[in-house]
C-alpha cells in the first residue's frame, strides 16, 4: 500500500482581498510544501487522491446553515471587509468558500481512501486551515474545520468507532475541541501555547484542567505551555508521557493530525522552536499507536520556508522512513516537565496507563 496524498491549486485562491497586504497565512504554503515534496521526489512515490468540494450536507452536519450561508454569500469586495470586522482573523475573497469547500472535502476524500485500506497512510496539502472554526462561526484564518467534518463524515458512514485528533499546531484548536467535547469516542488531544489564557485563542478551554464535556469527559486532553520557545525535547518528552499513552489506551481505528507547522523554528506567530527532525520523530511515535493508520492534515505553519521543511521530513517518515537521529539536546525544560506533572494529575483518573 503507498501513502496518499490531496492538493490542488484552486486552494491556492482563497487570498485576503487587498493585493497588497501579506497576510500570514499566505496563499504560497501549500504549493511550497507540494513543490519541495516533489523536488524530492516524494509524490512520485504516492498515490494521489482526487481532490473535491466538501457537499452542503457534509458541511451542515458539523456547521450552522446560517454560517455555511454566510460563507456562501462572500461575492462583494464591499462584503468581505465588512465580514472582516465582524469575525476574528478572517478574511475572504470571491474563491475563499470554494477554496475551503476543496481543503474540506478532499480531506474526506483522502479519510475514506485510509479507512478502505486503499492507501497505508496520508497528507493532505489543505488550506484554509480549520481547526479554529466553530459550529457557528469561522475564525482564525479558519472558514470550515476541516478535520471536524472528514472525521464526523468517517464515523457516519464508514466502519468507524473510535479517532485520535493529535492537534501539534501552536494555537489551541478551539473549534475541533468544542465540536468534539461531548463525543466519548473522539479523543482530542492539544498541545499549545496557552501562556495563562494570554495567547490566541485565549479560551479557558485550552487549560489543562479541561477535560471534555458529558458524556465526553475525560476524551479532551490538553496540553498547555505557559511560555514560548518550546523545543524538540519537550515536544517529545509530552509525547513520551502522555501523548502515546493515552492514544494507545484509547486504541482508535483512525488518526488524524491537526499539523500546524507554527511550533516551527523561525515561525513568526508560533515562537518555538521544534525542528523538521522533531516533527518526523512525532510522526514516527504516533505511527505505533494503530498499525500507522494515520493521516497528517495541514492546519497552521506561517513561515513558509520552515512550514515546507516540517512537511517534508513528515512525509518521508509516512513513507517509511526512519527518522534522521536527534542531535539537539534532549532535556525538555522545567516549564514542561511541570507542565506534563499537572496533566497527568488531571488525567489519571480516565487513563491507567498514567
Amino acid at each position: 500500500l503507498k501513502t496518499g496524498f490531496v492538493y490542488d491549486t484552486v486552494m491556492s485562491y482563497h487570498a485576503t482581498p487587498d493585493p497588497i497586504e501579506i497576510h500570514p497565512e499566505d496563499p504560497r504554503r501549500i504549493f511550497k510544501i507540494y513543490s519541495i515534496m516533489e523536488k524530492h521526489g516524494l509524490l512520485a512515490e504516492c498515490k494521489r487522491i482526487k481532490s473535491r468540494k466538501a457537499t452542503k450536507e457534509e458541511i451542515i452536519a458539523i456547521h450552522s446553515i446560517t454560517h455555511y450561508r454566510k460563507m456562501r454569500a462572500t461575492t462583494s469586495k464591499s462584503q468581505y471587509i465588512d465580514l472582516e470586522h465582524v469575525y476574528d482573523s478572517v478574511y475572504l475573497n470571491s474563491s475563499s468558500f470554494e477554496s475551503a469547500l476543496y481543503a474540506a472535502g478532499s480531506l474526506i476524500e483522502l479519510l475514506e481512501a485510509l479507512v478502505k485500506d486503499e492507501i497505508r497512510n496520508a497528507f493532505a496539502i489543505i488550506r484554509p486551515p480549520g481547526h479554529h472554526a466553530e459550529h457557528d462561526a469561522p475564525m482564525g484564518f479558519c472558514l470550515f474545520n476541516n478535520v471536524a467534518v472528514a472525521i464526523h463524515h468517517c464515523m457516519k458512514k464508514l466502519d468507524v468507532k473510535k479517532t485520535v485528533i493529535v492537534d501539534w499546531d501552536v494555537h489551541f484548536g478551539n473549534g475541533t475541541q468544542n465540536i468534539f467535547s461531548k463525543d466519548p469516542n473522539v479523543l482530542y488531544i492539544s498541545l499549545h501555547r496557552y501562556e495563562d489564557k494570554t495567547f490566541y485563542p485565549s479560551s479557558r478551554k485550552g487549560a489543562a484542567d479541561y477535560t471534555g464535556h458529558g458524556k465526553g469527559k475525560g476524551t479532551t486532553v490538553n496540553i498547555p505551555w505557559p511560555c514560548s520557545g518550546m523545543t524538540d525535547a519537550d515536544y517529545l518528552y509530552a509525547f513520551r508521557e502522555i501523548v502515546i499513552p493515552i492514544s494507545m489506551e484509547f486504541n482508535p481505528d483512525l488518526l488524524v493530525v491537526s499539523a500546524g507547522f507554527d511550533a516551527a523554528i523561525d515561525d513568526p506567530i508560533g515562537q518555538c522552536k521544534v525542528t523538521p527532525v522533531g516533527y518526523a520523530h512525532m510522526v514516527h511515535m504516533l505511527k505505533s499507536v494503530n498499525n500507522g493508520k494515520m493521516a497528517i492534515a495541514l492546519e497552521g505553519g506561517y513561515n513558509l520556508n520552515s512550514t515546507a521543511m516540517s512537511a517534508l521530513a513528515c512525509m518521508n517518515v509516512l513513507l517509511g522512513d526512519a527518522p534522521p537521529p536527534i542531535t539537539s539536546n534532549l532535556t525538555p525544560k522545567k516549564e514542561c516537565i511541570e507542565t506534563i506533572e499537572q496533566v497527568r494529575e488531571i488525567q489519571k483518573e480516565f487513563w491507567t496507563c498514567l
